[in-house]
């Protein structure tokens, strides 16, 4: 995918771990099917030796890439259905009491490296509430089951070592900007990169052509992904945010922006400066 940086999210987390002192630095994620979970015990349990209690650990089940990419990974379409035991062999790594006699995470046993579960659909949901783990939903760009999965996973949460009472957080998309009118511009241009990327098989296209896609039927099911974004001025992205946190009833938002260069940066900043806390 070259519009995200995704392929080896251990080494941009060691390299923003450098550049940084406090915040928390978070996968979001592994696709756990295409790695064995004990490669990943020591990855971030070497991340967290070197950068202790900063290290979050998202895990999501799809294999999140293609039939072929599968075959260059050495895994196959199977690997997903032994998502719930991988997860429970990587947290027993990580909590120094491996499922495999003699073998250990080294670093990274005894680490307890934070679990997060990551998905768009009621089975991460459920797999989340019954591991006492935390559950994050992809609703900035499969929004459809958010809030059925919310519901789920707060009814069949159970407490666990980790976490003793559901925590949920949401993707959204933001494009903020210095007004409205820039921010709509700048998600016109995510529009038909996504029109384009989903339904352009490989293509190139010209702006107008790309706005022509959309007219014939693409943006319906491009909105219908970008349903849940923010757009427009710091102040008009902070009320919808709040909005947004109250109807889907999290407790963490994850932030996607689809502006790019300057633009992108741009809007990092303006919405760090509208979710500051406000002042008597």
């Amino acid at each position: 995918m070259p519009t995200i940086a995704s392929s080896a999210p251990a080494v941009l987390i060691a390299h923003v771990g450098t550049f940084t002192r406090e915040i928390r630095l978070g996968a979001g994620g592994v696709m756990l099917p295409n790695h064995t979970p004990l490669t990943i015990a020591e990855q971030y349990g070497t991340l967290d030796a070197m950068y202790p209690g900063r290290i979050d650990l998202g895990l999501g089940r799809a294999p999140g890439s293609d039939q072929n990419t599968m075959r260059a990974l050495r895994r196959d379409a199977q690997s997903a259905e032994g998502f719930p035991n991988d997860v429970l062999e990587l947290q027993a790594y990580l909590a120094g009491k491996s499922r495999i006699p003699g073998v250990d995470a080294v670093p990274g046993k005894g680490s307890q490296v934070p679990l997060y579960i990551l998905g768009s659909s009621l089975f991460g949901a459920t797999l989340a509430a019954a591991l006492g783990l935390p559950y994050a939903f992809a609703s900035h760009f499969a929004p459809q089951a958010l809030e059925a999965a919310v519901a789920a996973y707060r009814r069949e949460f159970r407490p666990s070592e980790q976490l003793d009472r559901p925590y949920v957080i949401a993707g959204v998309n933001v494009v903020a900007a210095d007004t409205t009118a820039e921010a709509r511009e700048q998600f016109q241009g995510t529009r038909r990169a996504f029109a384009t990327g989903l339904f352009g098989r490989g293509q190139t296209f010209t702006d107008e052509q790309a706005d022509q896609l959309l007219a014939q039927g693409a943006g319906a099911h491009v909105d219908q992904m970008l349903q849940y974004s923010a757009l427009g001025t710091p102040a008009e992205v902070r009320a919808y945010l709040d909005a947004f946190v109250r109807q889907a009833g999290v407790d963490e938002l994850i932030v996607a922006h689809h502006a790019t260069g300057a633009a992108r940066l741009r809007s990092v900043a303006l919405l760090a400066e509208a979710m500051q806390p406000a002042h008597a």
